[in-house]
């Protein structure tokens, strides 16, 4: 992360100082500069007299007293309090009085970092989103004691890096990282239940919804323990006030020291020689018309539910977002309504996936909780609507915001579904925020 702000910067003008007290740290941050540099020359992006100008605009230094004549200096080590406080008292002690402080962290308060710095009025929060050099999102986080006009010029330097920023309340996660816990969550709670193999609920995220990744394989990218070490984070400073919450199984992953790609195994096996996760579809071409079988969009209901409402056979299908899916997720009542499901998929020309009956299923469940924390962070004043489906599409590529998607599909189905979820689960969690509820009135 710090080697592409520092990349950012640099690209918009600026002469840069990375300072790491590692310092193969240091060589791998230039080398990937370097490698992006090159990637852009390739592409017909940049000249290569330009790359060699921008190359030269960088010092890389183990020696903190390099950063003294830095105007901005950004912080962008991994997530501890205490490491960060230490890391700026020895920043503050050799920048000029004027120099503005700031911190790239996903989830710590700013204000209670700030407390302890000398100067806490010249100090904020720029969360970037990695790779910092593609995604477009900064979240500006001023803390209570930060100077109220250190703010907008903050603003006004990220938009001139051609960035989308936005001024976020300092709350445990800001926008994106409280928001998208659920996508976690949720996937990691289906995974845990074993409604489908890792690799299916992958799959119906990014073919039924859109998604770009799955969150059992985007956790293996991200790294269990920082993924894991977030979601306690937010959790935490809310005092267990929210709708999510860590998972266990992640929990021992991290535990084991399976963090994912970086560690060689984490939800799957990366090591040489190891097959792709496959999803599991089921056979179409064993399926069986019959008209008798209700074949429905989920509403929140299990098929059994269902079923029993309507004394007939029921086939429930997961929620699709995506006019590109090439498959239905689908769940039965019974061996009748399986095969009628799966008829019905060979019709449409799809593949299937077959779900555990579950209230809500996989896609429609997520999204409705993602929703509904989106909700309860327009109630506490995090952001307007507007501002986060912007947080979401430009900081996290969700394909849609989640206040477009409610509206959409329906605030009175976002609600009765979620009822039903709430019901089905015995969960309180999955009660719709009373800002969904004032929607849909």
């Amino acid at each position: 992360m710090g080697a592409g702000i520092a990349q950012v910067a640099a690209q918009a003008g600026h002469t840069v100082v990375v300072f790491d007290t590692h310092e193969p740290a240091l060589a791998r941050g230039e080398a990937l500069v370097g490698k992006n540099l090159q990637r852009q020359v390739e592409r017909g992006q940049l000249s290569a007299d330009r790359a060699a100008a921008l190359a030269a605009r960088f010092r890389w230094s183990p020696k903190v007293s390099d950063l003294s004549s830095c105007g901005l200096v950004i912080e962008a080590i991994f997530e501890n309090f205490d490491a960060k406080t230490a890391l700026f008292a020895e920043v503050e002690a050799v920048v000029a009085p004027g120099a503005v402080l700031a911190s790239n962290t996903s989830s710590l308060s700013i204000t209670a970092l700030g407390s302890r710095l000398a100067r806490p009025a010249q100090f904020l929060g720029l969360h970037f989103f990695n790779p910092a050099p593609v995604m477009k999102l900064i979240e500006v986080v001023p803390g209570l004691d930060t100077d109220p006009a250190l703010t907008p010029a903050a603003l006004a330097l990220m938009k001139s890096w051609g960035k989308i920023a936005l001024t976020v309340k300092d709350t445990p996660g800001f926008i994106v990282n409280r928001v998208a816990r659920p996508y976690y969550s949720e996937g990691w709670r289906a995974y845990e239940e074993g409604v489908a193999s890792a690799a299916s609920l992958d799959f119906v995220y990014r073919d039924l919804a859109g998604f770009r990744m799955g969150p059992l394989e985007l956790g293996d990218t991200i790294g269990h323990d920082i993924n894991f070490m977030s979601a306690r984070s937010v959790y935490e400073a809310y005092f267990g006030r929210t709708r999510f919450a860590p998972s266990v199984l992640q929990g021992q992953l991290v535990a084991a020291g399976k963090l994912g790609r970086k560690s060689g195994s984490g939800v799957y096996v990366y090591a040489p020689g190891a097959e792709a996760p496959a999803p599991a579809f089921t056979d179409t071409a064993t399926g069986r018309a019959d008209s008798s079988v209700l074949i429905q969009p989920s509403d929140g209901r299990t098929a059994a539910e269902v079923a029993a409402a309507n004394g007939r056979s029921v086939a429930v299908l997961d929620h699709s977002a995506n006019p590109a899916a090439t498959a239905i997720a689908f769940a039965a009542s019974d061996d009748k309504a399986r095969a009628a499901a799966l008829a019905y998929a060979a019709a449409e020309g799809k593949k299937a996936v077959e779900l555990a009956d579950r209230p809500g299923l996989v896609v429609l469940r997520t999204l409705l909780q993602l929703t509904n924390g989106a909700a309860d962070a327009v109630r506490d004043g995090v952001g307007a609507p507007e501002a986060i489906d912007l947080a979401m599409r430009n900081g996290v590529n969700y394909p849609f915001g989640l206040f477009d998607w409610g509206a959409g599909y329906g605030w009175t189905k976002v609600v009765e579904a979620l009822e039903a979820v709430a019901r089905g689960t015995g969960d309180a969690m999955y009660a719709p925020s009373e800002v969904l509820r004032k929607l849909a009135t």
